[in-house]
């Protein structure tokens, strides 16, 4: 992470350093959007909801209930009632702007709502949307005393459980990116009771085994942050790379109007999300610095390093003293996925060097529910190319949203 931070300011320093870099270029700085005017400004209707969750986090949630390609309700002669419900979840670092930067026709929210589906785009604890907190006080190292267990175990729970009181759905579709992947699996393992209230669950880039990570980051800060001792114990409990609004704008208004500095955004798409970048909608650049990073808990980087260096999926490691208080244990247990039950559908690329082949390899024997490990036919797709890349509405899309509705089609003929 330190590695993360002192290359960003690298690149700052080397672009304030080039010939043709003008600093003091008519920059229009631009408010930052939420992800409701996002909506708004595509064209669809945007509701912006708050979940509060069991320990006090206040989660905000946007939501599109339908889209203007169709009549006010959905499709023709349904109601919002009956309409098929579909929440989509970010990975680490980020909110749920990204899912909304490839626009109206390529993006997958957009892209279900224009299906006929009421769709919710949640927001984990800790990003700019979920910095709130009915007790704790966002600078008290307690409030980030969370990994991405917290947010499959309770925020995740609490957030299903909203919409589907807010639907009068009784099961939704679920969606998840990276970390939202990683969450949902510890949800549907530690909280088995919520696979009910899941329809088809897709899970895209899905970091769950680790051991054979290729992500520079994780591999070269393993020896520090991989087994709890001093490394960990300095960083943990604090936010991590905190979205600053200044920097924010600085960073989108410079990729848009700096040719020079395209080759420095690319940099920092490099180092959130790995080395193959090629298949990346480049436009989008100027809105990813916008909106990028988002805001995590240093424990939830630490969990996945820790992952990396167990090659296990198991709770955090508080170290051995904390263990045993914790867990009653000295090791933190295993997540036991054979309980994960929900009809579930496996996304992987071969360029993904934090979920890749061999990790995802594991997966299928242990999951009772599997319906569908697919493997990208496209040797350069990597991690961020789930959600960015140009033609993510045609590879990626378009088949999560044929099986979403074709489980919806079994449960209409009563085949479920």
């Amino acid at each position: 992470m330190l590695a993360k931070v002192l290359t960003i300011l690298a690149i700052v320093a080397s672009a304030g350093a080039a010939d043709d870099f003008d600093p003091f270029i008519d920059i229009p700085f631009k408010r930052l959007k939420t992800s409701a005017e996002r909506i708004a400004e595509h064209g669809y209707p945007a509701e912006s909801h708050f979940v509060e969750t069991p320990d006090g986090y206040v989660l905000n949630v946007f939501r599109i209930p339908h889209s203007p390609k169709l009549n006010s309700n959905g499709n023709e002669g349904e109601s919002e009632a009956s309409r098929p419900v579909v929440l989509i979840m970010h990975g680490l670092f980020s909110c749920s702007d990204c899912f909304l930067l490839n626009g109206p026709e390529d993006a997958l929210p957009y892209n279900y709502a224009d299906a006929g589906y009421d769709v919710w785009l949640g927001n984990a604890r800790g990003n700019i949307y979920s910095r709130n907190n009915t007790r704790l006080n966002v600078k008290h190292p307690y409030f980030w005393k969370f990994s991405w267990h917290e947010i499959g175990s309770i925020d995740l729970p609490a957030t299903i459980d909203y919409i589907l009181a807010e639907t009068g759905q009784q099961s939704l579709h679920y969606v998840g990116h990276s970390q939202g992947c990683t969450s949902f699996f510890v949800m549907g393992s530690y909280r088995p009771e919520y696979n009910a209230k899941i329809k088809t669950a897709h899970m895209l880039a899905p970091p769950v085994y680790m051991g054979n990570s290729t992500e520079g980051l994780i591999v070269s800060t393993a020896p520090l942050f991989g087994h709890h001792g001093i490394g960990s114990t300095l960083l943990e409990n604090q936010v991590l790379l905190p979205q600053n609004a200044f920097i924010q704008r600085v960073l989108d208004t410079t990729c848009s109007n700096q040719p020079i500095m395209l080759s420095y955004c690319k940099t920092l798409a490099i180092l959130w999300g790995g080395p193959e970048i090629g298949n990346l909608n480049q436009t989008l650049l100027p809105q990813i610095a916008e909106t990028h990073p988002a805001g995590v808990s240093s424990n939830q980087a630490i969990h996945y390093i820790q992952s990396y260096a167990s090659n296990d999926f198991r709770l955090y490691d508080w170290g051995s003293k904390r263990n045993l208080e914790y867990y009653g244990v000295s090791e933190p247990p295993a997540y036991d996925l054979t309980k994960i039950t929900s009809e579930l559908y496996l996304y992987y690329g071969l360029a993904d060097g934090s979920a890749n082949k061999q990790d995802i390899s594991r997966l299928p024997d242990l999951l009772p529910n599997l319906a569908l490990l697919h493997e990208v036919p496209d040797s350069t797709w990597g991690h961020l190319d789930f959600i960015f890349a140009t033609e993510v509405k045609r590879v990626i899309n378009d088949l999560v949203l044929d099986y979403s509705k074709a489980y919806d089609a079994r449960e209409t003929n009563n085949e479920i």
